[in-house]
């Protein structure tokens, strides 16, 4: 007897995703549903690893208990903090600077990028992450989520985001630790160019913090006007959030 598609089958197929792609990301952190079957190791903690890049994209791309509001389905849509509507006038003043796409009152989701391969020094972008002469590397990426103000009592991103040498390894700063335990799951890369049409090829071990923590805008500008060795000057766009069970990761 011929094989017939199932009801569920013929409704991923019109759904358009992207079957052929391993787990992708972002994705709601809170649920632990996911049908993907496609996997692959864990990567080694953050300290075993190359810092290779930091940036940020504004608004939260994941959804977490912390950050569930939903702002809109725009690049500069995704998700913001719970706390935004309780910010005081003073944390909402406003304040020019050389950081773009980011104002007090905003949400944004920091990537600290951390690569598996030798690498010269942290750098602009992927390129930074994955060099021609590195094949097969693993990547990590840790993700916090921040309710950014204009108040210098909140987190300092030149601390955050300082670049050092440990153990030989290329390390960040002070990623917030008082943010719950991260959620850790396998997904790939994210950004605007991907949906659930147009799936991300690469795999990443992703560490997410559940809840906000508030961040000094004025320290995002003095990164910036500063010349970071990453070349960031502005926020990005987001990927909007992967629902589609057949496209995410289980977790346990």
């Amino acid at each position: 007897m011929a094989q017939t598609d199932t009801p569920e089958a013929e409704t991923v197929e019109a759904a358009g995703l992207c079957l052929d792609a391993g787990p992708q990301t972002p994705r709601d952190i809170a649920s632990t549903i996911g049908l993907n079957p496609v996997s692959f190791p864990l990567a080694p903690p953050a300290e075993q690893m190359n810092l290779c890049n930091i940036h940020s994209h504004t608004n939260a791309e994941h959804k977490g208990p912390g950050f569930s509001v939903f702002v809109n389905d725009s690049d500069f849509g995704g998700f913001a903090c719970n706390a935004t509507e309780d910010l005081t006038e003073a944390e909402l003043t406003p304040v020019d600077g050389a950081y773009g796409n980011v104002k007090p009152g905003d949400t944004i989701e920091v990537h600290w990028v951390h690569t598996s391969c030798e690498t010269a020094a942290p750098g602009e972008g992927l390129g930074a992450c994955v060099p021609e002469t590195c094949t097969d590397p693993l990547l990590r990426v840790e993700a916090q989520v921040f309710l950014v103000v204009n108040d210098s009592a909140a987190a300092d991103f030149t601390e955050l985001a300082a670049v050092r040498q440990s153990g030989g390894m290329w390390q960040t700063g002070n990623i917030p630790s008082d943010t719950g335990d991260p959620v850790t799951f396998i997904g790939s890369t994210t950004g605007p160019s991907y949906t659930q049409a147009q799936c991300s090829p690469a795999q990443v071990t992703w560490s997410v913090r559940p809840q906000c923590t508030k961040l000094d805008i004025n320290s995002l500008h003095a990164w910036a006007a500063e010349g970071n060795v990453f070349n960031e000057t502005a926020s990005h766009a987001v990927r909007q959030l992967v629902t589609a069970p057949e496209l995410l990761s289980p977790m346990e």
